[in-house]
């Protein structure tokens, strides 16, 4: 049971640190890379490793039939996981648990949470909800994020280097590729898969056993296959929306992360949004092209429009697809959630034009799918404010 970390990854982004133009940018990365990841990653390791001493029964704790939620980000994948998650059979991260994976941290979190509600007036949690107003306060209008909500599983990498967070702080997207998992090398693609199935483990233990892990990952659509691997057991939900939403509507949301940083270079800008237009074609057909390989792996497919009109006979759909049954208490939830009114929404503005999209282009590389969802009868997205779901 060791930890996972990338040195490979961690020398090239030294190196992409020493090309940032911003000198208070380029000290506070190089004391995050120097100084903090080394320290948060050794420590880790360490309560990684003793995980196994002080917690035995971790090794009879076993993923079975895991649930993966895919697609497109802003795809709707938020909003399915969390309809998913309510269903108490589920196990999920939450943020914090993301950053830290081992049982030991986990535990010592939830003795300082106790200790902090019975013993300090709950004074330790106040500053800590001060520090998230900071930190994700910019961002909660287009996704919500908080120490205690779910979040991508891709986040347990970020302190060993491997996950795709870390673009949002050096947007090289043409140096740094954390999609191509299946592409990898067999030996570091299983090694990278092992670390993670030990992180599952763990959390499994820690919510119970019995569970089911529920996982939620944009980035994971190129790494289907890495998953079966490692998971031959999984099931997945594949979620599609019109790509004229989703993919102006994800590079606003990298765009306005990166304006956050400083002033970047807009050629190194409009360099990462090329790339991550060709990984939004490939996060589109790569899931349904590996699944088609193996014919045996129990898959939903959701369209975003019916999630959003019709949530509780889509989850039912998808329950049936992947084989599970509707405890009286989840339907109880499903119906609720099909009476409430929707007023949870936000307003953006984003059109093709504004990041130089090519409509047609979209068209000829997604043609199937354009045919299989009929987009061509929604209206494409335009210069003009348009409305989505706060949890899309």
């Amino acid at each position: 049971m060791f930890y996972y970390f990338d040195f490979t990854v961690w020398f090239k982004l030294l190196r992409l640190v020493g090309q940032e133009q911003n000198p208070r940018q380029r000290r506070g990365l190089y004391k995050l890379l120097l100084l903090h990841i080394p320290l948060r990653a050794a420590v880790t390791a360490v309560c990684f490793f003793l995980d196994g001493i002080l917690f035995p029964g971790l090794w009879f704790t076993r993923v079975r039939t895991p649930v993966f939620i895919i697609g497109h980000a802003r795809s709707g994948t938020t909003l399915a996981h969390r309809l998913m998650d309510a269903d108490a059979r589920f196990s999920t991260f939450k943020y914090y648990e993301l950053l830290l994976p081992s049982l030991l941290q986990k535990k010592l979190v939830r003795l300082a949470a106790w200790i902090d509600a019975h013993l300090l007036g709950r004074a330790l949690e106040r500053r800590l909800q001060a520090w998230e107003k900071r930190k994700f306060g910019p961002m909660q209008h287009i996704h919500k994020m908080g120490l205690t909500i779910p979040e991508e599983d891709d986040l347990l990498y970020f302190n060993s280097c491997a996950s795709g967070f870390w673009l949002t702080k050096l947007p090289y997207m043409s140096e740094l590729d954390f999609f191509h998992i299946d592409q990898r090398p067999a030996a570091s693609r299983r090694r990278m898969m092992k670390f993670y199935k030990e992180c599952v483990r763990r959390q499994l233990y820690l919510n119970g056993s019995d569970r089911i892990h529920l996982s939620k990952n944009p980035t994971y659509c190129g790494r289907v296959e890495s998953l079966l691997e490692a998971f031959p057991d999984a099931r997945f939900v594949v979620l599609y929306r019109n790509p004229h939403e989703t993919i102006p509507s994800l590079l606003k949301l990298l765009n306005v992360g990166w304006k956050l940083q400083g002033n970047l270079s807009q050629e190194r800008i409009r360099t990462s949004n090329e790339v991550m237009t060709g990984l939004s074609y490939e996060s589109y057909l790569h899931p349904l092209e590996v699944l088609a390989r193996h014919p045996g792996t129990p898959r939903a497919v959701i369209d975003y429009r019916r999630l959003t009109t019709d949530p509780k006979g889509t989850i039912e759909d998808v329950y049936r697809d992947l084989g599970m049954e509707i405890s009286p208490a989840y339907a109880a939830f499903l119906d609720a959630e099909a009476a409430r009114s929707r007023k949870h929404e936000t307003e953006h503005r984003y059109s093709l034009a504004e990041f130089g999209l090519d409509d047609r282009e979209i068209r000829e590389r997604l043609a199937p799918l354009f045919e299989q969802f009929q987009w061509d009868d929604d209206v494409p997205a335009a210069p003009h404010k348009n409305k989505e779901p706060a949890h899309a």
